[in-house]
């Protein structure tokens, strides 16, 4: 049950965004195997100036329509299958007119007991929700 955290500049329409946040679902369905429904994404749109995204040293430049992901996830899973995913989201973005120069990618593991789905309880400490299984980590 990835939370998925997407921010991007400004100006763009209401299907842009759709778009982006379905092509980054979609790659983490596709790479991850997690059930369809475990949807959870928040998008800020920020004004120009607010989002600072250099090329790292890389001998790059992005432009202003960078995409800043952070996936804060579940840890277990191997290191091919994380390059796996940056790799499916930058080609659904892609797909949805973001070059690939402008798809940044944090990524963030936890632990079951760090996750609570509403009413103060830890869902999976509690029992109410199963944990997931080690093929979807």
């Amino acid at each position: 049950m990835p939370l998925v955290r997407i921010d991007i500049n400004t100006g763009r329409s209401a299907e842009d965004l759709r778009r982006i946040s379905q092509g980054i679902h979609d790659a983490i369905l596709a790479e991850y195997g997690i059930p369809e429904q475990d949807y959870f994404h928040i998008m800020t749109e920020h004004p120009a100036g607010q989002i600072v995204a250099q090329d790292a040293g890389l001998g790059f430049e992005r432009a202003p329509d960078v995409v800043m992901i952070q996936i804060f996830t579940q840890g277990g899973r191997s290191q091919a299958a994380k390059q796996s995913l940056f790799s499916a989201i930058a080609e659904r973005l892609a797909e949805a007119g973001v070059s690939g120069e402008n798809v940044f990618i944090g990524y963030v593991e936890n632990t079951a007991e760090d996750w609570s789905f509403g009413f103060g309880r830890a869902q999976y400490v509690t029992g109410e929700l199963k944990t997931p299984q080690k093929s979807m980590l």
